[in-house]
């Protein structure tokens, strides 16, 4: 009888004292759709938006975060030096393997399917309809073009670097002007 008028007792006092919330979250982490911050993605072409959840992604570490693509997007074929888990949280996202993209070659993910891509593998996706993944594993974490041409960060730099004149040009004008 006396175990049992123990255990009531610490239990009644777990009520009375209830847990902070702070330290029962201690070391979780909750988010909702809310919380996301929508940003653009550079390793992908324009009008994709990432909101990381859990990272940094260049790091050895687990990472989770969800892409939004737009209507009618194109992934160009790519790989990734580590294993990708997506889940399709809406929409439908078209995947294949191969070293170009190729539509009439993907199999439909439907809202709630996964796809499990190894490292290394080279695939490509596109979109009918807006399309949002949540992506995890474990990083460093990249997105590598298996044509260096269809990457948008080369070609950001190269518009950069078309569109501005180089340092030493901009030195010399701020120098005449000067005079």
């Amino acid at each position: 009888m006396k175990p049992i008028a123990v255990t009531a007792a610490l239990l009644g006092g777990l009520c009375v004292f209830p847990i902070p919330p702070a330290y029962a979250a201690e070391g979780h982490t909750f988010v909702t759709a809310s919380d996301l911050q929508w940003t653009d993605v550079p390793a992908l072409p324009p009008g994709a938006k990432i909101a990381v959840i859990e990272g940094p992604l260049s790091e050895e570490v687990p990472f989770t975060f969800r892409i939004k693509l737009p209507a009618d997007f194109k992934i160009p074929a790519h790989s990734h030096p580590a294993i990708e888990h997506v889940t399709v949280i809406s929409g439908t996202f078209n995947i294949g393997m191969g070293d170009k993209l190729d539509p009439s070659k993907t199999q439909a993910i439907p809202a709630a399917g996964v796809a499990i891509m190894q490292p290394k593998m080279n695939h490509f996706a596109w979109t009918k309809e807006e399309t949002i993944l949540q992506v995890h594993g474990v990083g460093p974490w990249a997105v590598n073009y298996v044509n260096p041409a269809d990457d948008p960060r080369k070609k950001e730099k190269a518009q950069m670097t078309r569109a501005a004149p180089p340092f030493a040009q901009l030195v010399s004008l701020e120098l005449a002007g000067r005079r």
